[in-house]
């Protein structure tokens, strides 16, 4: 019996390589295994440490340190520009644009430049143990969203205390993440907060994850995303009626440099040429022409997502053959 068994598990080993190379969709769903495993296993591991020092922003830092590897292991690679602004040792409201959960992995990896940062999430978070409890553990600010005033209360005590200890606040103003090629509205929580305590806000920009990540299709691919830290927008002297034009000015600022850094990572992308065989037609020249267009009509950006995750789709499938699973990861 136990001879069965072992065939059985040398199979399934034999298998994974070869499901992982040419099938996207089982890729797609092991990368993230991997992605939240580790940060579960990690998250086990650090509760005790937590525990010395709990609730305290700095044990982000220690986080960070175990959980930025899994970058590595799924293949994506992180470009921080504008770390003069990040790295200052000043109270800010970081605002950023919110597109997936790998946008916590890129937090992981600049966590040291922040350095004392921590994060505004929903409060459903808390309850997916064991890292719900390890981000409460390390300062994570976690809100209901359903009881408005409950939250406002929550965020007004955060406030004064991130002024005073010198903390940033990093908050996804978009509220639910979205991969959709655009940034979408944002919500007046954070300008709120940042013209209450005369703060300044940090816009923080990620580029596209459209070149590697569709979500409908379950593909993720190895990728480059530019983190762009803009200029400080300071509040000073600005009320409550300033709220809705300073929304718009970040909003504006974000938006043409979320066009630009992901109109240059496409660029860098060069799909694989694969010979017309009994497949469809590829896009005519692939990314290259969807960021032509882009750049030529800004406002038409979001027509790089689909160009961009068909021409992500192809390069994979015809890689697939050249490539083992541990060269990939």
């Amino acid at each position: 019996m136990s001879s069965y068994i072992e065939l059985l598990g040398l199979f399934v080993l034999l298998m994974l390589p070869f499901l992982y190379e040419t099938n996207h969709i089982f890729r797609y769903y092991f990368k993230f295994l991997i992605y939240y495993g580790i940060v579960s296993f990690n998250s086990i591991i650090l509760i005790p440490a937590f525990l010395t020092r709990p609730c305290d922003v700095r044990n982000l830092l220690w986080a960070s340190t175990w959980c930025h590897r899994v970058t590595a292991l799924i293949g994506l690679r992180w470009e921080l520009r504008g770390k003069e602004h990040l790295e200052k040792d000043q109270a800010c409201i970081i605002v950023a644009n919110h597109q997936s959960s790998l946008d916590v992995l890129g937090m992981f990896n600049i966590w040291h430049v922040m350095n004392k940062c921590t994060v505004v999430a929903k409060r459903e978070l808390f309850y997916a143990w064991p890292f719900g409890l390890a981000a409460w553990l390390a300062g994570l600010i976690f809100i209901d969203r359903v009881r408005g005033e409950k939250a406002r209360d929550t965020l007004n005590a955060v406030n004064r205390r991130i002024k005073k200890q010198r903390i940033k606040l990093w908050v996804f103003p978009e509220g639910t993440r979205r991969n959709t090629g655009e940034l979408h509205p944002f919500k007046k929580g954070a300008f709120h907060m940042a013209i209450d305590q005369q703060i300044p806000i940090l816009p923080v920009v990620f580029s596209s994850y459209c070149s590697f990540l569709n979500d409908k299709k379950k593909i993720l691919n190895a990728g480059r995303i530019v983190i762009t830290t803009l200029p400080p927008v300071s509040t000073e002297g600005l009320t409550k009626d300033d709220i809705d034009t300073l929304m718009e000015r970040v909003r504006a600022q974000m938006s043409e440099t979320f066009k630009l850094t992901s109109a240059e990572m496409l660029q860098r992308y060069k799909p694989h040429k694969t010979p017309p065989i009994s497949s469809p037609p590829m896009v005519v020249n692939g990314a290259e022409a969807a960021v032509a267009a882009a750049v030529a009509n800004s406002s038409g950006y979001a027509q790089l997502h689909a160009a961009a995750s068909y021409e992500s789709y192809k390069s994979a499938s015809a890689s697939a053959s050249k490539a083992t699973m541990l060269k990939t990861l």
